[in-house]
């Protein structure tokens, strides 16, 4: 199964990538950092593809907002809090929060959605969009790039000692969550202190 995986990857990692980037990322601009320092894909090629991505996905949340504002306030009811603080940030921080919500766990769908529910101009939306899929793309494939031999190593000793590595993986996941619940749970006290 690994070997099939592989294999589609080298043969179609490009457009692999592009979909990857679509729907989540990290994981796969990792990869292809790893394939573009083993050669199986270009360096630069991998940072294009992946911004194209990366852009594509946030661009879909946008116009998915900006046409179905009753759909969402409807059927995404569970995350109005969520909803509640991309407005903050956006009122606050401005075109910057744009350029940085791609690395707001839990924010990454809902600010696009959410700017996408105001009258935010598309055009300018789409510009800071793309230059910062770029620049997140870059930021992500660059150290796998150059770190490539490590992580490949990594990986093995992983999967040798999985025992291990699953509940330091869990941590390290329950802490990231634990984190944003509490930047999250600050950000509601403010907006609630103002009413």
């Amino acid at each position: 199964m690994e070997e099939l995986l592989i294999g589609w990857l080298k043969e179609y990692g490009y457009f692999v990538l592009f979909l990857w980037s679509i729907f989540e990322g990290e994981m796969g601009l990792i990869m292809g950092g790893i394939m573009s320092h083993t050669g199986d894909m270009q360096y630069m090629m991998t940072i294009f593809v992946a911004g194209l991505g990366g852009f594509t996905g946030d661009q879909i949340y946008f116009y998915i907002g900006r046409f179905n504002k009753g759909y969402i306030q409807r059927k995404l009811h569970s995350r109005r809090r969520k909803f509640a603080i991309a407005h903050l940030l956006l009122k606050k921080y401005g075109w910057p929060i744009i350029f940085m919500q791609r690395y707001m766990y839990g924010l990454r769908t809902v600010i696009p959605m959410s700017i996408g529910i105001t009258k935010y101009s598309a055009k300018k939306f789409a510009l800071i969009n793309l230059l910062s899929a770029w620049v997140w793309a870059a930021i992500t494939v660059t150290p796998a790039y150059l770190y490539g031999e490590e992580i490949l190593s990594l990986l093995n000793n992983a999967k040798q000692y999985w025992y291990f590595i699953l509940p330091v993986i869990g941590v390290f996941i329950y802490g990231i969550y634990t984190y944003f619940q509490k930047i999250e749970r600050h950000f509601l006290q403010k907006r609630n202190n103002r009413f």
